[in-house]
């Protein structure tokens, strides 16, 4: 931060804590404030999904948005005006600096997700963060571990979990309507972009490219990376697994009953259709086997399949979670369909998946610090996770095995490896316990 830069900060920095009631760190100031003042957030990561967010959150009675941010300066001017927000900034360190703020909303890169929410826990802020929580295991636990100790909230951005039809849908589940649910699917099968091949080229004058890398592994800008296809780069995404294939993969967890990691993931991932840049997988087929006990009627397994090439279903549902249990199965996509004997159709409802109930829930914990929201950072640690072990099967070729207490995986140093990422060394951003 230069000087006028910092001048400027401070100067609104002592004009917050002149009107707010409370200022010894944004754990407390929300608790601690009058019934009608309301929580103040910072925005990190300008996106469409950001600028959504930060509208959402700008719009509820009891909150209002004072920063954005994001490296590309077109970008923040937007979002600023889009969310009224008071502020444009480049850097996340002028928010965590800013004792007034209460939450912040990251909705930057997937490699940003993690070291942006661990800063916030240290600074005291609340923190919603959207999918999927980490780029690795290793970063899940230490997001986990950073909540804790900093004693904050954090919600994780698979907003199903505050969805009252899909709630509804799981309670279904647990009346034992399908008897004992033993396999969950999720099928993503859609038509994603040709990024096409690019070399390195010089960055846009209106993107600080630098602080975009952030503490990732540094690679060149090329023109098909930024901005929203980094999904397909390593440095910087997950794949489209832990892009779109994390929303169902969280639901088909949920429904299946699983609280724990996978001690088996086997399967397939790789490129059929795509001839670009992409280094992720277009095409998956993963396992991911929870053995309870180990004993028959014990097991339960869940399966992803991924064709991001394929737009061609079976239904009008498009990308669909199902269920399979002793008694029936249930379907949910647009609708939830539930199938008995002989594959009569038990019921069959619409689904609405709108409105702004997730973020209303990571704003209602803030303020009722004895419950956790529903979308809780260990229930993000544990779905991401699944996407980030079906990665790890498909770069090295080969079945894991997992040690779901350790987070350890068994047997395989170089698989062992992918469990962490690699970052750019001294950088600030790079997360420490």
């Amino acid at each position: 931060m230069d000087r006028s830069d910092r001048r400027s900060f401070l100067k609104h920095a002592g004009a917050a804590a002149a009107t707010t009631s409370v200022l010894s760190s944004g754990r407390t100031s929300a608790a601690a404030r009058d019934a009608n003042q309301r929580i103040v957030v910072g925005v990190i990561g300008c996106g469409g999904r950001g600028v959504q967010l930060g509208k959402i959150c700008d719009g509820q009675p009891d909150a209002t948005v004072a920063y954005v941010c994001d490296p590309d300066r077109n970008r923040a001017e937007r979002a600023k005006a889009a969310t009224k927000a008071d502020h444009a900034v480049a850097d996340m360190r002028r928010i965590f600096e800013d004792k007034a703020v209460d939450a912040v909303v990251i909705a930057s890169c997937n490699h940003w997700h993690a070291p942006a929410a661990i800063l916030a826990c240290k600074a005291g802020k609340h923190v919603y963060v959207e999918k999927p929580c980490s780029t690795s295991l290793r970063e899940g636990r230490m997001m986990i571990d950073a909540a804790r100790k900093h004693d904050v909230v954090m919600q994780h951005g698979t907003q199903s979990r505050s969805s009252e039809d899909i709630r509804k849908a799981i309670a279904i589940l647990r009346e034992g309507t399908i008897g004992e649910v033993l396999v969950a699917k999720h099928v993503n099968s859609q038509k994603r972009a040709n990024i096409g091949h690019q070399k390195p080229s010089k960055p846009p004058g209106h993107l600080d490219y630098d602080l975009w890398v952030g503490p990732a592994e540094w690679q060149e800008y090329q023109s098909n990376l930024v901005h929203y296809n980094w999904h397909w780069f390593h440095n910087f995404g997950t794949g489209d697994i832990g892009n779109d294939g994390v929303h169902g993969i969280d639901v088909a967890r949920w429904g299946l009953g699983v609280d724990t990691h996978p001690s088996f993931v086997a399967g397939y991932g790789s490129k059929l259709f795509f001839d670009d840049d992409q280094e992720f997988p277009d095409t998956y087929t993963m396992t991911f086997e929870y053995p309870g006990e180990g004993k028959v009627g014990q097991k339960r397994l869940l399966v992803y399949e991924q064709r991001i090439w394929s737009p061609y279903r079976a239904d009008a549902d498009g990308n669909g979670t199902f269920f399979y249990g002793t008694k029936g199965m249930m379907a949910i996509g647009r609708e939830i369909r539930v199938y008995g004997p002989n594959n009569k159709l038990l019921r069959q409802e619409k689904i609405s998946r709108g409105g702004d109930a997730h973020q209303r829930d990571f704003l209602d914990a803030m303020k009722d610090r004895t419950r956790r929201p529903n979308a809780e950072i260990e229930i993000g640690h544990l779905s991401s996770s699944l996407c980030h072990l079906g990665n790890i099967v498909a770069r090295t070729g080969r079945a894991i095995r997992f040690d779901p207490k350790t987070e350890m995986i068994l047997g395989d140093e170089e698989a062992g490896k992918l469990l962490d990422r690699n970052y750019r060394p001294g950088h600030w951003a790079v997360p420490k316990a």
